[in-house]
């Protein structure tokens, strides 16, 4: 498969079903939005802080170095082996839940019962549901790896959303279950999630359809199980050495992505109350990274993964696919550098508006708009940070994997004790701070390996972090704009101030991108050709 096919796969797998995502995450907001009014903020921190993180670090420990190893491996494999690698985080996820289950029944602080009733019931549902989603890990690697463009993307946004419908029943017709309605609504969740990838590829190896997929290495859904043959391992060992060295990174990047909720759950320095808004405000903030960085990321890391070959520097490997990868990274960090000004530009001024209209005085009063504001400056760093990473932990050599990690572990205590002593200076804000601070140093060491990576060639794809003089102008110009709006017409001045300061938003932000259009003609000719062309060879029509 030639360079231009794969990265046409995976501007497919990118944004065909992004707007599908954004439909799905849309309703999801309106739901969530709906519930925070029946719903106290001591509640929403226990749930989305505390057992919240039971569930993704058992996720995470149980399964992210094993996605990264196998997909980073080559198509010419023994599958076998792969799958039965694979299934290994079914078992690693039953004892990681136990494990982490007696460290938040014995270790943490066990929430008021009047506040948070059924706490130890909610973490046993909610690391049951944990090992639930580990069990549809080998369909998930099979759809990734081959770029099923939209049943990833439906299955996850179908499960949340139906997750979400059924906390809106149980809180409005059973609240004094407590937290047995997240809990139950959790399981629910990664029940619907796995019973997608398991019906669809059940469907899919059962049809006539399947033989004409040449490149699935599976015909039957049995062959999805593990299987024990008598010739050659078990498992590929090339790729579970690899395993251990993501892991290793995995466990590091865990606390990097989720330090501030191991600081807030081991700590104590927040109050669940605090920790609810902090959360609330925090997914508000995250949410357009989750909508459009992450599937970004997510799609080009197996782009880039395929193209380029570990353990070879650039001016030993086909120039052609060298080539593409450097000019695919250039438009991909434009195109993050964009979205994450774009964002912190209008984010400042629109904040506790945005905060009003979704769970009112409770997110709009306080320290809500202080944080979102921060966050939205977290976000910028998030965007280019996704796109950096996606491209060196794709090239990057088993040994510089392993030198990577000794800087992750520096990050991570140094993100811990500074999240520490930030949130005891400032508030929840130090969190952001110390986030953002972090993400600084991880995007400069990304940026020092794709400097070294390309510097025998002709190639510079970090050209793509430099914007035109008049587009900064017209952020700048805007930014000021909109912040002397939000003094005169927002928020105590009524819903007609409101419009106003909206629509001047509006008409700001619609200059803002002409501007772009008109001075980023590479990045606008990127996105025409590769992700807004449409394709006959979808594979999941």
């Amino acid at each position: 498969m030639g360079s231009q096919e794969v990265l046409g796969q995976a501007a497919r797998l990118a944004s065909s079903g992004l707007l599908l995502q954004v439909l799905f995450r849309l309703i999801t907001f309106v739901l969530n939005a709906f519930i925070l009014r029946f719903l106290s903020k001591e509640i929403v921190g226990v749930v989305n802080v505390r057992l919240t993180l039971l569930y993704s670090t058992t996720l995470f420990l149980a399964r992210e170095a094993f996605r990264r190893a196998c997909l980073s491996g080559s198509t010419q494999r023994d599958w076998s082996q792969t799958l039965n690698l694979l299934w290994l985080t079914a078992p690693l996820g039953v004892l990681w839940s136990l494990f982490l289950g007696l460290v938040w029944l014995q270790l943490l602080e066990v929430p008021d019962p009047n506040v948070a009733p059924h706490y130890a019931a909610g973490v046993v549902l909610f690391g049951l549901s944990a090992v639930v989603e580990l069990l549809g890990e080998p369909f998930w690697f099979l759809a990734q790896a081959h770029m099923f463009v939209k049943l990833k993307v439906i299955a996850e946004s179908l499960s949340v959303v139906l997750k979400s419908v059924l906390t809106v029943f149980l809180v409005l017709w059973l609240p004094h279950w407590g937290l047995y309605i997240f809990s139950l609504a959790q399981l629910f969740y990664t029940t619907v999630l796995v019973l997608c990838y398991v019906i669809y590829f059940t469907k899919l190896l059962g049809s006539p359809e399947s033989t004409k997929l040449q490149t699935l290495p599976v015909s039957r859904i049995t062959d999805l199980l593990p299987n024990i043959t008598r010739n050659g391992a078990i498992i590929n060992w090339k790729e579970a050495k690899l395993t251990w060295s993501f892991f290793k990174q995995s466990f590091l990047k865990q606390i990097l992505t989720e330090g501030e909720r191991y600081v807030m759950t081991f700590f104590n320095v927040l109050s669940f109350g605090d920790q609810g808004v902090y959360d609330i405000v925090n997914n508000l903030g995250s949410l357009v990274a989750r909508l459009l960085f992450q599937p970004i990321e997510e799609s080009f890391y197996v782009f880039f993964a395929k193209v380029l070959e570990r353990e070879k520097d650039a001016t030993l490997q086909k120039q052609e696919d060298v080539a593409v990868a450097a000019a695919v990274l250039e438009s991909l960090l434009k195109l993050a550098l964009l979205s994450g000004l774009t964002i912190t530009v209008f984010g400042f001024a629109y904040s506790q508006l945005a905060l009003d209209i979704y769970g009112g005085t409770m997110l709009s009063s306080g320290s809500g708009p202080v944080l979102l504001r921060s966050y939205c400056l977290y976000v910028l760093l998030l965007a280019i940070n996704g796109v950096t990473e996606c491209f060196t932990f794709a090239a990057m050599s088993k040994e510089e994997v392993d030198r990577y990690n000794f800087v992750m572990l520096a990050l991570s205590s140094s993100f811990l004790v500074l999240s520490y002593l930030l949130t005891r200076w400032c508030g929840s804000v130090g969190f952001i701070l110390a986030n953002c601070f972090n993400m600084g140093i991880r995007i400069t060491q990304s940026l020092c390996f794709i400097h070294h990576y390309y510097r025998r060639s002709p190639h510079r794809p970090l050209a793509g972090l430099c914007l035109s003089p008049v587009l900064l102008g017209a952020f700048a110009l805007s930014g000021g704009v909109t912040a002397v709006s939000e003094v005169f017409l927002c928020c105590e001045q009524g819903w007609p101030a409101r419009l106003g300061h909206i629509a001047l938003g509006a008409f700001c932000l619609g200059a803002t991108l002409g501007t772009a259009f008109l001075t980023e003609t590479k990045l606008v000719h990127f996105l025409r050709t590769q992700l807004g062309v449409p394709r006959c060879t979808d594979k999941t029509t």
